[in-house]
């Protein structure tokens, strides 16, 4: 796996780590190249952001052999059994404990200026840097980090050796990693640009993230051509897209599942907008519910009502005939959409426009709704843009299954953060 910068790196690890949204952690970023990883993982799961700074003790006579580290708040973690083995004496620990204890105030005063410390007692901290080469390092932050009261800590980087993962595996209580190549090398190797991040730039980062707005929620009245219809438009800070929602068949902007994985793209840094493609009265006819060309009709034109609120990209995400709807409407000539997601959808509702349909597309049906499953399958064979087939094994058509929607949230997630359209 490539990425593009640490931007986009941070951007990929949030969606993999959106599971630990609710349990309000705290992310920690190691200086220098960490931060920017760590400030789109936090603005994604909207977690307050800091800089986790630890200093390892090297053996005097051989320094890349540590035995201990130090972190902020007098917290010291030493290893007596290399102490006793490299036959470090008391002076020699405390002659290096106030080099390394110097230059981690001085690094502290400059990163954090005049805010304070978080305090970690009792929370999950994840600790957050760019790749790992040998994992000593994280693994003297994840020991820091816990003997700081962390209840939880995990770490996650977007590269890694398999060795090191294995190794942290053993001090932190979970560890992410998208991608552990055997080939590994280094950790610029995969990157496109891996250029060093500045001392400013991580004080930047630090203090936006310390000013950050809350996401913006609003109850708004979509204006599709003189129809109005409810909805809900949420808007992260810096949000770079909006997905809307077309919701199917027994389904409304109130339904519980999609509001799930609405929360889960809010939580990787995309809008939403949940809003009824029906009023309350045609809800009730049959034949509304399935009418596709109406559904699409007013997707399209809530689409432009929405250009007028916002500049950014918009994506569709489909369930049940919504999907249909989505999809016919991504195929329309004028259409802009970055990419389409249909849960348990009925795709193959949208009959000849499958084949217009430019948008990137994923289809995620649960491997025991078998009939839908057979009519995605067609669908599939249809479509002519880059599209892919998601089978969530032991799920039915509601995803009700435990683990089976968010399952849903991360595959939905990852596609729209990787479709993304890059920046002019």
């Amino acid at each position: 796996m490539l990425f593009t910068d640490r931007d986009d790196a941070g951007r990929r690890l949030a969606v993999a780590l959106e599971r630990y949204g609710d349990e309000h952690p705290v992310v920690l970023g190691l200086p220098r190249g960490g931060v920017p990883v760590a400030f789109h993982v936090a603005q994604a799961l909207g977690a307050p952001l800091d800089v986790i700074i630890v200093r390892k003790l090297g053996v005097p006579y051989q320094p890349e052999l540590a035995f201990g580290a130090i972190g902020e708040g007098g917290i010291r973690v030493i290893s007596e059994d290399i102490v006793q083995r490299g036959r470090v004496r008391p002076e020699d620990v405390r002659s290096v404990e106030r080099a390394a204890e110097a230059d981690l105030e001085r690094l502290a005063r400059r990163f954090r200026a005049d805010r304070p410390r978080l305090d970690l007692s009792g929370r999950t901290a994840i600790v957050v840097d760019d790749g790992i080469a040998t994992g000593a390092t994280a693994e003297a932050a994840c020991e820091v980090v816990r003997a700081q009261g962390a209840a939880r800590v995990v770490m996650a980087v977007p590269v890694a050796p398999p060795e090191a993962v294995e190794l942290l595996s053993a001090t932190a209580d979970e560890v992410v990693c998208l991608s552990t190549p055997r080939g590994f090398s280094s950790v610029g190797r995969w990157y496109e640009d891996f250029s060093q991040t500045s001392d400013e730039e991580v004080v930047a980062l630090l203090g936006q993230a310390a000013r950050q707005p809350a996401a913006v929620t609003e109850e708004v009245v979509v204006d599709a051509a003189g129809l109005p219809l409810a909805g809900d438009l949420i808007l992260p800070p810096g949000a770079r897209a909006v997905v809307m929602f077309a919701h199917g068949s027994g389904s409304s902007r109130h339904s519980p599942r999609n509001r799930s994985v609405a929360s889960a793209l809010n939580r990787a840094g995309l809008g939403t907008l949940l809003f009824d493609l029906l009023t309350p009265a045609e809800e009730a006819d049959r034949a509304r519910v399935f009418d596709i060309e109406t559904l699409a009709d007013r997707l399209s034109r809530a689409t432009t009502w929405l250009r007028t609120r916002t500049s950014v990209p918009v994506g569709y995400f489909g369930a049940s005939t919504g999907a249909a709807a989505a999809l016919t409407a991504a195929a329309s000539p004028e259409a802009d959409t970055f990419a389409v997601v249909s849960r348990g959808g009925r795709p193959d509702l949208a009959g000849p426009h499958l084949t217009a349909v430019r948008a990137p597309t994923l289809l995620i049906v649960g491997g025991d709704d078998t009939l839908v499953l057979d009519l995605n399958h067609q669908a599939q064979s249809s479509l002519r843009c880059e599209n892919r087939l998601e089978i969530i094994e032991g799920a039915t058509h509601l995803f009700e299954e435990p683990g089976a929607l968010d399952e849903v949230s991360t595959l939905a997630a990852t596609w729209f953060t990787t479709h993304l359209p890059r920046p002019a």
